[in-house]
């Protein structure tokens, strides 16, 4: 993965900049936009990696370092395809290794050539083994960059998602300089969207109400649109979308390709396959549920003292970055100002901030400006965070699923991670239902926790010696 961050540091006290009340209370946000393309990288992809045709035109890319890290057969249980097998355009091939990604991961290496032949895909893979590239790749080498019209439509179930996803199009996309994507969503200007919209876009990803009401309005126009993804099914076929994916989908042409990805796939999934899929390729790739780089403890607490418990995580741990999960918005803004009140950097995010703010924390917290985010389940959907090692879950949760998107935060594209779970008494039975139906074991934390298991360096080490 491209400009992943391996240094690990103590969780140390650091400088007031990037505290709980200077955070809450400032003034600068990030723009939010609903305009993305490739316009911000063509410039650099004129000078970077343009070669003749007979030249060693991979010799010229300007590739990110090489991750040397140690990664699990999530990954790594291939069968030995490369990228060039596809017959993709030399242009996006340049965009995909620039990307820093090497080889095709399992569900890659399953999904790409089904996707790029226009055959129905439904696609069952766990989180963090790339399944945002099992999708972008063959939509953008099916993309007609001669038709001006939209060819595909991105779905996702968060506004973090979608900028995340429509960043990795852009890049993966950036030496097909006319290819044009677009990113939309609630809780941004309505008028920006007008504006882009009346110019060339290719691709658009999106929201469910946003794009809905695009197209009911007439403004985005998608009677030519023959591919749609539903990235994060499960959630986008729950009651919470499932009339709004429906409108949507019969809004696009009958011959429309439909690639469905998720890591679950509850009844709902088989509902809309039955009603809108036309015998689609179904890959499965769930062996097992979670991943198998992630470490999974619990530590059996009393309510009060789960903050003196996270304390001395914090100075026990060797945490790179982590991502702290609470049950409630609420929970998550008084845990935020504990853990600053502790001396320790925190940033938090919930859905009833603002979308500036939001916009702004996962903005920063991507560049690594903060160590700790505290956060609601909106960050349990697709957010792929290199530098996140460790994930904890202060508030225990309910529903299997939820644990195992929240766990699958950490030990993201076959890396390690540690998943630590604060577990009272209330918590118990709960406990034992996630681990028997998700079929894993979540073990009494240690008095020491092997480094090996969760620090890139470590495990490096541990493999040399081995």
């Amino acid at each position: 993965m491209a400009n992943v961050v391996t240094s690990s540091i103590q969780n140390q006290p650091v400088p007031p900049q990037h505290t709980y009340k200077q955070l809450n209370n400032s003034q600068a946000s990030l723009k939010s936009s609903s305009v993305m393309s490739n316009s911000s990288v063509k410039g650099n992809a004129n000078s970077v990696g343009q070669v003749g045709e007979g030249e060693d035109w991979k010799a010229n890319l300007n590739r990110p370092p090489v991750d040397k890290r140690v990664k699990t057969t999530d990954v790594t249980a291939t069968k030995g395809v490369e990228f060039e097998d596809f017959c993709l355009k030399r242009e996006l091939l340049m965009g995909i290794f620039e990307k820093g990604w090497e080889k095709p991961s399992p569900i890659q290496e399953e999904s790409i050539p089904i996707a790029l032949s226009g055959r129905d895909v439904l696609a069952r893979a766990k989180n963090g083994t790339g399944k945002s590239g099992a999708y972008l790749i063959p939509m953008i080498g099916r993309c007609d960059l001669n038709k001006d019209h939209v060819q595909a439509l991105v779905l996702v179930p968060t506004r973090e998602l979608a900028l995340q996803t429509s960043q990795i199009a852009i890049e993966l996309s950036r030496h097909m300089g006319a290819l044009n994507v677009m990113v939309t969503t609630g809780g941004t200007n309505l008028r920006d969207d007008i504006m882009r919209l009346e110019q060339s876009v290719h691709v658009i990803v999106a929201t469910p109400g946003r794009i809905l009401d695009l197209i009911n309005k007439g403004i985005a126009k998608v009677d030519h649109c023959n591919m749609i993804v539903l990235d994060e099914a499960d959630k986008l076929l729950s009651q919470d979308f499932k009339q709004m994916m429906d409108s949507l989908v019969q809004s696009l042409p009958v011959s429309r390709q439909i690639l469905l990805f998720s890591a679950t796939f509850p009844v709902t999934v088989k509902d809309f396959m039955a009603r809108h899929m036309k015998k689609p390729y179904e890959i499965n790739l769930m062996d097992e549920l979670t991943l198998k780089g992630v470490t999974q403890y619990y530590a059996y607490v009393e309510e009060k003292k789960k903050v003196h418990c996270l304390n001395t995580l914090f100075s026990k741990l060797q945490i790179n970055q982590s991502i702290i999960f609470c049950n409630s918005t609420h929970r998550v803004e008084l845990l935020a100002k504990k853990i600053t009140e502790l001396g320790y950097s925190c940033f938090y995010i919930h859905a009833k901030m603002k979308q500036e703010y939001r916009n702004r924390v996962f903005h920063d917290f991507r560049q690594g400006m903060c160590r700790n985010l505290v956060c609601s389940d909106l960050f349990t959907r697709g957010i792929d965070i290199q530098a996140v090692n460790v994930v904890i879950n202060f508030d225990f949760p309910k529903m299997p699923e939820t644990y195992l998107h929240r766990i699958g935060r950490s030990g993201r594209y076959g890396h390690l991670g540690l998943a630590i779970n604060l577990i009272t008494y209330e918590d118990r039975f709960s406990l034992a239902q996630i681990e028997e139906e998700l079929k894993t074991e979540i073990k009494p934390i240690p008095p020491v926790i092997d480094k090996s298991l969760y620090v890139a360096e470590h495990s490096q080490e541990e493999e040399k010696r081995e």
